[in-house]
């Protein structure tokens, strides 16, 4: 993605924690300077969840033009890869300002720092592995690793079972690490392609923010897109169905909880990722003029 040559005549990235603020900022920039706004945020892809994940109003896209908003099914499951895709075509076929809004770390460090095309690993080989994870123990494991990966097992902290089964996947897959993959990989926005800003804002604000938007999507029909979700019987595992507020609501509407608990569970959830988000952008994107 390296060699894409970029239409846009300039790409702004907004990002920052839920409720901190992004998108009226990103709203503001678009109408001043004719952008069109494009969604950076992994639940808002999701259609169905325009509510729980506060996506653009109509009153928004009168605004200003937004794109890859609501745009996959539940039942889907986007990987970063597959958006990254989506975004290239926007970003070679755009001749307007494009300004990139959201929440997901991983998104920008994409677009950024590039996503290695790494081979996938089979399914019976990883099945494998992972048994021989639970069999063998984590110490025992991160030996195998460390011969197959020596810079995989350095880097992966302890109790990251993901990371190393699939450090290992890879290695035993295609004969190289996880390092040789990552260094042929080339960020579709270079240094100074683009203009960036984190939202920032004292936590304890920002947790207000958080309380007051669970309270303002439950009395704006959070209740009826997780009853919708519920009625498709969903895979719980899908990223749709981890939208914050859906699990807290469903429990709910199952009988589980009375609705006050189920919508102090919402707020916690709210905070949860609003303090996820606000930490990755703090540690991975230091580097990025702060807004309040």
């Amino acid at each position: 993605m390296g060699s894409t040559e970029i239409a846009a005549p300039s790409i702004t990235l907004i990002g920052g924690a839920t409720a901190s603020g992004k998108s009226a900022l990103a709203l503001d920039l678009a109408e001043r300077t004719g952008a069109v706004i494009v969604n950076a945020d992994s639940q808002q892809l999701y259609k169905g969840l325009a509510v729980l994940t506060a996506a653009p109003t109509e009153a928004d896209t009168r605004r200003a033009p937004h794109l890859l908003y609501e745009i996959a099914d539940p039942e889907d499951s986007w990987s970063v890869g597959r958006w990254l895709r989506r975004v290239e075509r926007v970003l070679t076929e755009e001749q307007r300002p494009v300004i990139l809004v959201g929440g997901t770390g991983l998104y920008f460090n994409a677009l950024t720092k590039g996503l290695a095309d790494i081979p996938p690993v089979p399914d019976a080989l990883r099945a494998e592995i992972s048994e021989a994870y639970d069999r063998i123990g984590e110490d025992s494991f991160r030996v195998l690793v460390a011969k197959a990966d020596p810079q995989a097992a350095a880097r992966i902290t302890p109790g990251d079972r993901q990371r190393l089964i699939r450090a290992l996947g890879v290695a035993l897959a295609t004969g190289k690490p996880l390092s040789h993959w990552r260094s042929r990989t080339k960020p579709l926005l270079r240094p100074g392609a683009y203009e960036a800003i984190v939202v920032d804002m004292d936590r304890d604000a920002l947790y207000a923010r958080c309380d007051a938007r669970a309270e303002a999507m439950l009395e704006a029909g959070a209740l009826d897109e997780v009853a919708a979700l519920m009625a498709r019987d969903l895979n719980p595992s899908l990223p749709a169905m981890k939208a914050a507020g859906v699990r807290e609501l469903a429990g709910h509407l199952r009988g589980e909880t009375p609705l006050e608990e189920a919508l102090a569970a919402m707020k916690t959830a709210t905070r949860q990722l609003a303090k996820r988000q606000l930490t990755w952008f703090r540690n991975q994107a230091a580097h990025w003029p702060r807004s309040a």
